[in-house]
């Protein structure tokens, strides 16, 4: 598509009219009849004796950007020559874990230029970082162009509602219809499956772009963890004896990068490991797969005498593994200070007993120039950045 996709920020676009128009000379025919069982409904496309035409100017309240009502709405458009030609909004339905995209419009000058199939994959990609259940969409059974370009985008009828807009919605042949689009479930995968060995030099850009892959656009706009891994490889610190990468079928699905670091209080200083970045290619995310990493390098530390793990990560994942906050060891950041996104674990019972103080990671860390990420991000092919939900900054 030769037209790029921002996003759209609240301050700027809040109550824009998405002037949402169509013509249709066909229509989905919704049929509920009451049966001696219950009730049959039957939807089928039919003709119009006449065109329909439906504008913003025959309804009371038009079709705006982030309106009241959706408390945690985002959107993206494609803008030409500083004019909205193309937008789509979605809204955290928090209680259902499921992401509705509330508004999806493009102007008619640009439609059949594979806009709208962008803005949905937009919404799909929101939809697999925030871990949705499903994706749901309202449309009326007379929009018929809607209702089939949904249905090629993976959308699939999950229920109506024929009383949404009038008492006689029915009878009018526009019947609200909600779409659901349902992610792809994912198989576990288990160690047979994948290769989990050490790195070789040979490996080191395709560990490089899975790890770009990986973070593109997740904590910010781009990433600099694929960097890291470049850096860290130099860094007197790495622990490539610990390190491991998972293949499956020839390619790079995976990687965990140790690296020494220390806990410090007053009278001693205590030497101690952490991991990151630990990544998953995203089309393997979910599988396992960083579970199967952690595991098998856990039991490693273990055996060459490592008594614990601290690490900064989602709280959300590492608990389920064993990781518990750090302020049940006595352990504070640097600057003193504790949260959930702040993690250790020990590799035996009670072998971080005794260690408390300040946690220090590598300096390496902490070195990543922009410039230089941006001229190495040149290695690599080209990405855009991209705003998305939940991004720190």
């Amino acid at each position: 598509m030769k037209y790029e996709i921002i996003h759209l920020p609240k301050d700027k676009w809040k109550g824009t009219i998405i002037p949402i128009r169509y013509k249709t000379d066909k229509y989905y025919d919704v049929i509920v009849n009451k049966t001696c069982k219950g009730f049959s409904i039957e939807i089928e496309k039919k003709d119009f004796a006449e065109s329909v035409a439906h504008t913003p100017e025959e309804y009371d309240f038009p079709d705006k950007l982030y309106e009241e009502h959706w408390e945690n709405a985002y959107a993206w458009g494609v803008v030409v020559n500083d004019e909205l030609i193309a937008a789509i909004e979605t809204d955290q339905e928090l209680w259902s874990n499921r992401l509705r995209i509330t508004e999806l419009w493009v102007t008619e000058l640009y439609q059949k230029q594979g806009i709208g199939h962008a803005l949905i994959e937009m919404a799909k990609e929101q939809a697999r970082r925030e871990g949705r259940r499903a994706i749901i969409l309202e449309t009326q059974s007379c929009n018929v162009n809607a209702v089939d370009f949904y249905q090629h985008e993976g959308f699939t009828l999950i229920g109506m509602d024929t009383c949404c807009y009038k008492n006689n919605d029915l009878q009018r042949k526009e019947v609200r219809l909600e779409f659901g689009w349902f992610p792809e479930e994912k198989k576990l995968l288990n160690c047979e499956e994948i290769e989990i060995r050490m790195e070789t030099k040979e490996d080191w850009y395709n560990v490089e772009l899975m790890t770009q892959h990986a973070f593109w656009n997740k904590h910010h706009l781009g990433c600099d963890e694929h960097y890291l891994v470049h850096k860290l490889r130099k860094s007197k610190d790495y622990l490539p004896e610990l390190s491991r990468i998972a293949v499956k079928d020839g390619e790079v699905i995976g990687c965990i990068m140790y690296s020494k670091a220390r806990v410090v209080d007053e009278l001693d200083t205590h030497e101690i490991i952490t991991f990151g970045p630990l990544c998953v290619e995203p089309k393997w995310q979910g599988c396992g797969v960083g579970e199967l990493l952690l595991r098998e390098t856990m039991t490693l530390a273990e055996n060459k005498g490592y008594k614990g793990i601290v690490i900064f990560g989602e709280p959300d994942y590492y608990p389920r593994i064993g990781f518990k906050t750090c302020d049940n060891f006595n352990i504070t950041t640097a600057d003193g200070k504790n949260f959930d996104a702040f993690m250790g674990i020990e590799l035996s019972e009670g072998s971080m007993k005794g260690i408390k103080g300040k946690f220090f990671e590598s300096e390496i860390f902490e070195n990543l120039q922009k410039a230089e990420v941006e001229e190495y991000n040149k290695k690599f092919p080209e990405l855009q950045k991209l705003r998305f939900p939940g991004q720190w900054d």
